[in-house]
């Protein structure tokens, strides 16, 4: 369902995404790690269609982004780490005019709205202004816009920021009914324990390059770890984190 081909980004002298090849298929999760400054976000920003590559091809449901990219994005819906919303708007209003931009007719729009502000918990906050939302309900409801129009595919940055417990709970949920649904899920986190626990897959990327690819299982193994995905994590990077850490300490011991 996403087809990423020798996909590159530089910024001036600084090469943030390198030579990058990956497939998501349909109905999978696909979690999408790295350390910071690792290219996860302008590869997300990339395929998302709001930053072009310098060079590489990008397919997503058959459509080359390049060329098509009004087709490409109708088939996307994408939720950001930092959700921009038009708070004196109200939740309903703002769907309504998400709904708008992807062409959805108005009764169409009335039924997924309905239910989907039933889904991430938010009917009774309807016609209250966005302003007046904690964060983790304006991230339910950037969650909410970007399904209005019944995507193929979703790419998610950093799903679970401002979630309480409960929130990522449901949100969880929603993207494995999703996945059921052969809606293919592209997230990129921090958090490897939710990699861990949703993901089909997960791609590590290291230097602007995919430096391992796999289930949680074929990456420990490649790690030469059997207990958790951190400790992977941590050995295929090269451990800076740990070894920064022991530096600091030396340090201020």
């Amino acid at each position: 369902m996403i087809e990423i081909e020798n996909l590159t980004k530089r910024f001036k002298q600084v090469l943030a995404v390198d030579g990058l090849s990956l497939t998501v298929r349909p109905g999978e999760i696909y979690g999408f790690l790295g350390p910071n400054g690792a290219g996860k976000t302008t590869t997300i920003k990339m395929i998302a269609g709001t930053l072009r590559p310098t060079s590489g091809r990008i397919t997503i449901a058959g459509r080359n982004l390049a060329k098509d990219p009004e087709g490409a994005k109708q088939v996307v819906g994408f939720i950001p780490d930092r959700p921009f919303l038009y708070e004196k708007l109200s939740g309903y209003e703002f769907l309504q005019f998400m709904a708008g931009l992807y062409g959805v007719n108005s009764r169409a729009f009335r039924t997924r709205a309905d239910s989907l502000l039933e889904l991430f918990e938010l009917s009774e906050w309807r016609h209250e202004l966005v302003e007046s939302y904690s964060h983790g309900m304006k991230q339910r409801l950037i969650m909410s816009s970007a399904l209005i129009h019944r995507p193929q595919v979703l790419v998610v940055d950093e799903p679970m920021v401002g979630l309480d417990p409960r929130g990522a709970r449901l949100v969880s949920n929603i993207f494995r009914q999703l996945r059921l649904n052969g809606v293919s899920i592209f997230v990129s986190t921090h958090t490897l324990g939710i990699a861990a626990e949703l993901c089909d897959r997960i791609g590590i990327i290291f230097h602007g390059r995919l430096l391992a690819e796999g289930t949680v299982g074929d990456l420990q193994t490649m790690a030469g770890e059997s207990s958790q995905l951190e400790d992977a994590f941590l050995k295929l990077t090269g451990g800076h984190e740990e070894q920064v850490l022991a530096e600091f300490l030396r340090e201020t011991g």
